[in-house]
Formats: structure tokens, sequence, C-alpha cells
């Protein structure tokens, strides 16, 4: 599995970490996240990752009502695998994060491996407006936010979910995170094949340096060995770079406006479809396969998207 010429490309789609001033193409609106996974599909993505918004003012949210809102139309459109994040945003506590991952069974949700500072605050100094009141105090308290994810909160969204046959793509955000996925496979709460989705250049976690990306692949082969499905994104500017060097070392990819709003020096990505568009290309180029969402599926051994509550 780690040395796959199919990639898997995922997309994700809206995020917590930008707010709606900084591109007019971030989906808000269950409408708009449900249209720009259809097309982030359509352009090649198996996966789509998905966050929730409030449609008012954008603010991240883990309303499960606002999941319900857009994930049936994405199901009816195509057969895309859907990955519901748990991560939700650093000021919500564990229990709120965990709902829509709970209550609608996805084939995969997001988990991340261990507390740590998430800076954002390093943004506010790139925009001079913000069209709601939350977003500069958002981003200006990152500064001394902790994004809590500790053992108990782990285990205890874990062991929740352990009977919606929910496969969990596994955070890692610096090389301790894989030790702490390495735990809880010893403990028996994660079970093979893990999906292990390592994430370069947030502001608290490893850098985006192609030594940084080496390392964690190497870290995550002396785990896991053939367990292992590898993928990575890296944040802003680094988004394209850090994919290419994953695809060319057998790993998978994930691109999408939660992880960057930039297509390419100075130009924001019309849509998340764009940003699918571009790495395909570029991964095709190399005489790499695109996998389809059924492929993904049996790469990862999901249980298949008749088997959700959505």
């Amino acid at each position: 599995m780690a040395g796959s010429r199919e990639v898997i490309i995922t997309c994700a789609v809206t995020g917590s970490i930008h707010t709606p001033s900084m591109s007019p193409h971030l989906p808000v609106t269950p409408e708009e996240i449900a249209a720009a996974s259809i097309e982030a599909a359509a352009a090649g993505a198996a996966i789509v990752h998905l966050h929730a918004r409030d449609p008012a003012d954008g603010r991240p949210t883990q309303d499960p009502e606002l999941f319900r809102r857009f994930l049936p139309p994405i199901r009816q459109a195509c057969d895309v695998v859907v990955n519901l994040t748990t991560g939700g945003a650093p000021t919500m506590s564990v229990e709120e994060r965990l709902q829509p991952a709970l209550q609608l069974k996805p084939e995969v949700a997001s988990l991340n491996m261990g507390s740590m500072n998430f800076g954002l605050y390093e943004m506010l100094d790139r925009y001079k407006e913000f069209k709601y009141d939350w977003e500069r105090p958002y981003l200006a308290g990152s500064d001394e936010r902790i994004f809590k994810n500790t053992f108990k909160d782990i285990a205890y969204i874990l062991e929740s979910c352990s009977d919606n046959g929910t496969r969990f793509e596994i955070e890692c955000y610096d090389i301790g995170h894989l030790y702490t996925a390495a735990h809880f496979l010893d403990r028996g709460l994660i079970k093979p094949p893990l999906l292990i989705q390592s994430v370069f250049g947030l502001r608290g976690g490893i850098g985006p340096h192609p030594e940084d990306v080496l390392h964690m692949k190497r870290t995550a082969d002396r785990l896991f060995g053939d367990a292992l499905v590898w993928s990575v994104l890296g944040a802003g500017r680094q988004q394209m770079f850090v994919a290419v060097q994953s695809a060319v070392m057998g790993g998978h990819v994930r691109v999408g406006l939660e992880d960057s709003l930039w297509l390419g020096p100075g130009r924001l990505a019309q849509s998340n479809a764009e940003q699918v568009s571009k790495i395909r290309r570029i991964l095709e180029e190399l005489g790499l396969e695109i996998a389809t969402p059924a492929r993904a599926r049996a790469l990862l051994q999901l249980k298949g998207g008749a088997n959700v509550a959505f």
C-alpha cells in the first residue's frame, strides 16, 4: 500500500483556518460547500474532507444540522468518499468536535494526534479589513491558544465511534504524533491500515522543508510498515511542493482551500476544483494514476458509501 502508484487526491474544501475576508472563493454556505465538493470530485478528488461554517458569517461550527444540509446533495451527485472533521476548530470542546462523525457515521473522519500550539496570528499582517467581527479576534487569539488533543480526548473519540465502522484519517503535525498513533494502534483503538495524513508548514507543527517530509515518511514507514497509507498536506504556498514530493515517494496528496487559498504566486484559487485539477495534471505528467473513489475505498478498506447515516 505504501508504494502504490495510484495516488489518492483528497480535497479539503473549507476548513477552519481561513476566514471569509481572505478570499471570495472560500465556501461558506451549505450550498457552496456541496457544490465545491461535487466539483472537486469531478476534477479527480477521491475523498473530500469537510468542515461546516455558519452561513450567516462564515465562522467554523460543528453543528450536525449544518452538515446534514450539504452531505445528502454530495452523496446524491457523486460517489466521492466523505471525510468529516473531528478537529473542528481549536476554540471548540472535544465533545462539540465529535458530534458530526458520531451522529453521521462517515466512511472516514479526521483525528488529530496531539495537543499543540496552532498559530494563525501571522495572517493578521496580510489583511487590513475584515468583513465580520469574529475574524480578527479569532486570528489574534491564536498566539495563546492550545489546540487540545490529549490522550484522553483521542481515546474518547475513538471509543465513541468504535461501532460506526469509520476509518480514521490520523492527522500528524509532528514526529511525536506518529508515535502517539503507534500507541493507539498498540492499544487496539486504531485498526490497520493506517491512513496517516502528515501536515507540514502550520505554525506550531513540523516545517515544510523536504528533509522534514523525508523524516516524517521514514518514521512512519518504520513504525507502521505495510499497514501504512501515507498522505500529506502542505500549508499555504508549500501546498503543491509537498504534494509532489509525497507522490514521488509513493504517497498520496491533499489540496483544497482549507490548506491554501492560492493557485500560484499572487493568484487566488478560484475554486477547490482548480487546485485538484492542477495537482492531477502534475501527477499525470509524472506518469502516476489518479485513484477513483472505488480504488480509494479498496486501498483504505472502507465500509462503503451505503453504510453512512446521511
